[in-house]
């Protein structure tokens, strides 16, 4: 594995945990406004990052296919809506506006369903990057180092509120800020173990690379929609969620087609 793989994968990581350090910082939890604006944004990102970066370079290498090169694109997009699906109902978890936790019932502190939460939604991220830098392992001219590069810069911009997101709500329930967050932290490291499986995994499944490409943009989408999109729309009616989830969009789009 050369350099650029290296710190391509590890890149989002690093945006989690500089997001969890805001905890350090910030003496109190972090406002409904804020919070509004930091999902909305990160749920734009996910989505440009869904299209770009996933779903055309999908359909682009099963060109062959002729009208038919949806057909890898569909098939993989509704294996990572199933998949989230599933881990939604085996994984016990409590999203930070919800009273009720979700998945089998369970013993564990409302803290650690609170980190679970955000941990399940970084599975797919990880995925995400680990695929286009398998591309990129591969050989795939069509994937590009820089474009493999500006995906994983994008889940690291939006990766820094959501290490806040989860950091400064565990500190609000009485964890000590050394253990908020290091929460913040343990709920990223999914992302470049998940990346590295994936790498792994299309090494032996090159063919596969275009539903393992659109199984990632299914994953984050159903993220989006399960999770993030009803945070930033919570409470009063306010249009912040969706001008900074354009925000987000903007921003993802741009860095894929200016790198990629």
């Amino acid at each position: 594995m050369d350099q650029a793989v290296f710190y391509g994968i590890l890149i989002p990581f690093l945006g989690t945990s500089l997001g969890a350090a805001c905890v350090f910082f910030m003496k109190h939890d972090m406002s409904e406004r804020l919070s509004r604006i930091l999902t909305g944004f990160a749920a734009g990102v996910m989505v440009a990052a869904s299209i770009w970066s996933l779903l055309i370079p999908a359909m682009d290498q099963s060109e062959e296919m002729g009208k038919f090169a949806f057909i890898p694109a569909a098939a993989g997009f509704w294996g990572g809506i199933l998949f989230l699906l599933l881990l939604d109902h085996i994984i016990p978890h409590l999203h930070r506006y919800s009273v009720s936790t979700e998945g089998p019932k369970s013993r564990l502190q409302r803290t650690t369903m609170m980190v679970l939460a955000v941990t399940l939604h970084n599975i797919p991220e990880g995925m995400a990057v680990g695929v286009v830098y398998a591309g990129y392992l591969a050989g795939n001219a069509k994937i590009t180092v820089a474009a493999a590069m500006a995906l994983s810069i994008g889940i690291a911009i939006q990766n820094f509120p959501e290490g806040a997101i989860i950091s400064m709500p565990l500190r609000a329930e009485g964890m000590k800020v050394s253990k908020a967050f290091a929460g913040g932290v343990l709920s990223g490291i999914v992302e470049p173990v998940g990346a590295m499986l994936t790498i792994f995994a299309a090494g032996y499944i090159v063919p596969a690379l275009p539903y393992l490409l659109s199984f990632a943009a299914g994953a984050m989408i159903y993220v989006v929609v399960e999770e993030l999109i009803p945070e930033m729309s919570q409470g009063e009616h306010s249009d912040l969620g969706t001008i900074f989830f354009a925000v987000g969009f903007t921003v993802m789009m741009s860095l894929d087609v200016a790198l990629g």
